[in-house]
């Protein structure tokens, strides 16, 4: 919703302002589709060349947050929180033996069964399993266990950023590629300087509007899409952050209900569960 309305916003205020002023549309028209080939033909290019196959479907799929949003709300946070309440509730109440039932096949487990949408994030179960299953071969010292966890949330992230890098890269060489389409309109003109004013004034305002439309592009919707992208995957990198937080306090000897609230205290301020609403949900949790 906020793309369309921030799209409207930048067309509006740029091509109404434009009118306004007594413009006339006619050249920019004329001119848009051969302008736009050279321009995004060649950042498309550029792109394609710059980045590896991983990146490019990334950045396709990014489109798709950039127009969503985070895909985790403020329900799934008290759902991890829950979730990882069961999960170190076990580990402490029945042991490790207990909890391997839950960790090796975290599709069959009816723990993980409760919270779908976290059972289909292929990363965020595979943390938390492999973060567990390296607590039960006794590798019980929290600095190293979130040593460890930080690394592979660095590797992660790093990943996942390659995306909104990708297409900052784009925004920062379409105004040259604009440039490069009015430098080739200004020569197919200085071919033709024979010709009258009138003539050659038009033939100058088609290839102004390479340049207008390179920087437009640039810092009217390339720039501000990769900059949101990287908000969302920054917001999406907190979940498992949260994960990450819950078991180091678990490691440290916290009980089960304390790891969860020191995990509470990571989540985004805006999806933040309140205490009460948490103690509800955790005393909600049916005994394994």
């Amino acid at each position: 919703m906020f793309l369309v309305i921030g799209l409207l916003v930048v067309f509006g205020m740029v091509f109404g302002g434009f009118a306004l002023a007594g413009g006339h549309f006619d050249v920019i028209i004329k001119a848009a589709p051969m302008e736009l080939m050279m321009i995004l033909g060649a950042a498309v290019g550029a792109f394609i060349i710059g980045n590896s196959i991983t990146t490019i479907k990334a950045a396709l799929a990014g489109f798709g947050k950039i127009a969503a949003g985070p895909k985790w709300k403020g329900q799934d946070y008290q759902d991890l929180l829950v979730l990882l309440f069961s999960l170190t509730k076990t580990m402490k109440a029945k042991g490790v033996v207990a909890l391997e039932a839950h960790i090796e096949k975290p599709e069959e487990s009816p723990i993980f069964q409760r919270y779908p949408k976290i059972l289909k994030d292929h990363h965020a179960v595979d943390f938390i399993c492999d973060t567990l299953r390296m607590m039960t071969m006794n590798l019980d010292d929290p600095h190293q266990v979130e040593n460890a966890m930080e690394k592979q949330l660095e590797k992660h992230h790093h990943e996942a950023h390659s995306a909104a890098h990708a297409l900052q890269n784009m925004a920062d060489g379409l105004p040259a590629l604009g440039i490069v389409a009015a430098v080739l309109g200004i020569i197919k003109t200085m071919g033709a300087i024979s010709e009258p004013p009138a003539v050659l004034g038009e033939m100058i305002g088609k290839a102004l509007v390479g340049t207008f439309l390179g920087v437009f592009l640039s810092y009217g919707m390339v720039a501000p899409m990769a900059a949101r992208l990287g908000q969302v995957i920054d917001e999406e990198h907190q979940f498992y952050k949260i994960i990450m937080d819950v078991l180091v306090a678990h490691l440290h000897g916290n009980a089960a209900q304390v790891s969860v609230e020191i995990g509470r205290g990571s989540v985004p301020g805006n999806l933040q569960p309140s205490f009460a609403k948490l103690e509800e949900a955790l005393g909600a949790v049916p005994n394994e």
